[in-house]
């Protein structure tokens, strides 16, 4: 193989790795929202608005600039030293497999680790090429992620039980849980601050400073990080929160700042309900039905009857056809955002949100702003980390391309227009496609609020933590499942949970590994044992 030498395979490479990517963000960066919008702390357009910083920032910024070749070291790169075509191929079909697989699972509201989906894939890349010796099958391979099945959910559930049940014992049930809300949110925000600033220090991108911080370094600036942030809770949050939820005033988000120089302001009165004439005189001057096509109005039929020549009419036309594109355009590209993902309203879970025990609205209120904080958290750390799962394999394709040649570390550089062009590619699988999965998630697993769903997060960020310090394998699609799973048997009642969601999404975790690396392995088969060889 010389440089730069089939180009074919490192262009549909990048549109395989979009694909993948867009994958991700409509799957994994989904079901890290799901709990945040199903609360109602997040309207589905805030999330989306939030993520597309938070991802890419996440992706571009913290995103490692070298990956594995082969994630997880699965298979041995040193198979494909005679062969650096070889390996392309491969890593093109796992790309594609993977693609394929989140996808459709995405389609179908199924949350699935994209992690596992991409080794999946070049297992079956690998056992194509070289059968099935060629595959780590023990602890070190397969066998650890089959653990995170379980291992997974089960530990992710024990820490959000042990957050969720002191705040619902000590402040949510009690007689007067606003009260004690208000005084316990700086506590609250001292330990989601401290967990936050530990992780994204902790788990900064390779080769900067943060990487090379010790543990009790990391420890002392996050307390420091944390004693500040409570100290503005506490002086400025609490005493904005009490006037605002308790004295009810009219007061913006933007007066925290100023909470202590702003003279008491009464609160606005109820909003009077909108007449029914209103509604029909909306209807009757146009605008865009649900499906998205634009209804002709009442004036704009008059005025085309009025033409005053086939020039004028030309024009109408032309505008009429200009104004429904572009209502078109904008209905299609905001389809994604409009989805009601909460689930409130369905009939078919109506049981199961009763059987869960409701909190008063003004205390739960309270957890919205930690649950915002742990959902932004959980953003930009998966867009520091999982962009790897799409941009490793595009980035040994690049690699081997520029300099025919396959590095036996067993890394790739990742360059930076890699990260960007795949941030941007997880920012719209969310805003178009994330909806399935946060609306079979969230309250589709059990009935979730602003405190349950910032335990929920708080609790799969701590596990992710915990676990990828001391070696375990986890999965943060597995982690948060694995959450919502035990705030719903916190109520103490079998019934709040949906237990037909819970199964379907651990067969997906399941399928994953044999259908990616199905569908990856039969195109590379085909790919390299066809009459005229694709390489």
């Amino acid at each position: 193989m010389l440089p730069n030498e089939y180009t074919w395979i490192f262009a549909v490479g990048i549109v395989a790795s979009i694909s993948d990517a867009f994958g991700i963000g409509a799957n994994d960066v989904a079901n890290s929202f799901a709990s945040s919008v199903s609360s109602g702390s997040l309207t589905l357009a805030q999330a989306c608005l939030i993520a597309i910083f938070t991802e890419f920032l996440g992706a571009l910024l913290l995103g490692s600039s070298t990956s594995e070749t082969i994630k997880g070291g699965i298979l041995s790169v040193e198979r494909f030293v005679d062969q650096p075509e070889l390996l392309m191929m491969g890593m093109l079909c796992a790309l594609i497999g993977s693609a394929s697989w989140v996808i459709f699972a995405s389609k179908k509201g199924m949350p699935v680790s994209t992690t596992h989906s991409i080794v999946g894939a070049i297992i079956g890349v690998g056992i194509a090429a070289f059968g099935g010796g060629a595959i780590q099958w023990g602890y070190s391979g397969v066998a650890k992620i089959i653990t995170s099945w379980f291992v997974s959910p089960v530990a992710s559930g024990i820490i959000t039980s042990i957050i969720y049940l002191p705040t619902r014992y000590f402040i949510l049930d009690h007689p007067n849980s606003l009260e004690r809300g208000i005084k316990a949110i700086p506590i609250y925000f001292f330990i989601t601050s401290l967990i936050s600033a530990f992780y994204l220090i902790y788990k900064g991108a390779p080769g900067t400073d943060a990487a090379k911080m010790s543990i009790g370094t990391i420890i002392g600036i996050s307390f420091g990080v944390a004693a500040g942030v409570t100290a503005f809770s506490w002086f400025f949050f609490a005493k904005w929160l009490r006037r605002k939820v308790v004295g009810k005033e009219n007061i913006r988000w933007y007066h925290i700042f100023v909470i202590h120089f702003i003279k008491h302001r009464p609160a606005l009165p109820p909003p009077p309900p909108a007449p029914l004439t209103e509604e029909v005189s909306s209807e009757l001057e146009g605008g865009c039905d649900i499906d998205g096509k634009l209804r002709v109005s009442v004036k704009d039929a008059s005025n085309i009857g009025d033409a005053d020549s086939p020039a004028d009419e030309e024009e109408e036309t032309n505008r009429a056809r200009l104004v429904k594109l572009l209502h078109n355009i904008k209905y299609y590209a905001l389809r994604g955002i409009r989805k009601d993902v909460r689930n409130l309203d369905n009939k078919k879970l109506a049981s199961v949100h009763e059987a869960a025990k409701k909190f008063d609205d003004d205390t739960e209120y309270l957890f919205s702003f930690l649950q915002i904080i742990t959902a932004c958290l959980a953003s930009f750390s998966h867009g520091s980390n999982d962009v790897a799962n799409a941009a490793g394999p595009i980035a040994s394709i690049y690699d081997i391309w520029r300099y025919a040649r396959v590095d036996i570390s067993g890394t790739a550089p990742v360059p930076t227009w890699i990260l960007a062009m795949l941030g941007v590619s997880i920012d719209l699988g969310l805003i178009t496609f994330g909806y399935h999965v946060m609306r079979k998630l969230g309250n589709g697993v059990t009935y979730l609020s602003p405190s349950r769903g910032f335990a929920a997060e708080l609790g799969t960020s701590l596990t992710v933590l915990t676990a990828s310090k001391i070696g375990l394998p986890v999965s943060t699609t597995h982690c948060i499942t694995g959450a919502i799973t035990a705030i719903g048997l916190c109520n103490g009642n079998f019934r709040a949970l949906n237990w037909k969601m819970l199964a379907w999404s651990f067969m997906s975790w399941i399928f994953t590994l044999p259908i990616a690396g199905l569908i990856s392995g039969l195109v590379f088969a085909f790919a390299i044992n066809a009459p005229v060889s694709f390489i």
